[in-house]
């Protein structure tokens, strides 16, 4: 069953495409996870529109992934002034400095076997769980590393589509 549409949905609904295109892009930097999802508009609840982002992120190609794993700051370095970044990145907030160098450590070889940031859904997680799973991931394939570095990225975009739908909500009440 299927709800009806929020208030914060219903406005993101009826925005121009270039707004709503600047709404998705700080959910993804991916233009072309952005225009899918515009192609996919309006959305008839919030379900619709988190079953768009997992479609949508299925269907990005390598090239694709890189751009939206572009927009995302390494773990333990949130973007300066961004406060999305900060908040998701906030389990680092009371790590040690030895964990934050540990990290940084990683992260750098992480980047260099790779060549994208370390991506994780960092929402709620400590430093020391993102250090261990860096640990267990930076022995994964490319291939392997692409495809669990796509799930990390439907996860985040599902919060910050939610975050984007509730603060719409906030906004128009």
């Amino acid at each position: 069953m299927t709800s009806s549409p929020t208030p914060g949905l219903t406005r993101f609904n009826a925005l121009d495409d270039g707004a709503a295109a600047a709404e998705l892009h700080e959910v993804c930097a991916s233009s072309a996870w952005g225009s899918k999802l515009l192609a996919r508009r309006p959305f008839a609840s919030a379900e619709a529109l988190f079953s768009a982002n997992e479609t949508a992120m299925a269907e990005l190609t390598a090239e694709d992934l890189g751009e939206a794993m572009g927009g995302h700051a390494p773990i333990g370095r949130p973007k300066p002034g961004d406060p999305t970044s900060a908040r998701e990145q906030r389990g680092m907030a009371g790590a040690s400095q030895e964990l934050k160098n540990e990290l940084l450590e990683l992260n750098l070889a992480y980047q260099e076997k790779f060549g994208h940031v370390f991506l994780i859904c960092a929402t709620g997680a400590t430093g020391a769980f993102m250090r261990d799973a860096v640990k267990v991931r930076i022995d994964n394939s490319p291939e392997q590393e692409r495809e669990t570095a796509r799930g990390e990225l439907v996860k985040i975009n599902k919060i910050r589509l939610t975050r984007l739908v509730e603060l719409a909500e906030e906004e128009g009440a």
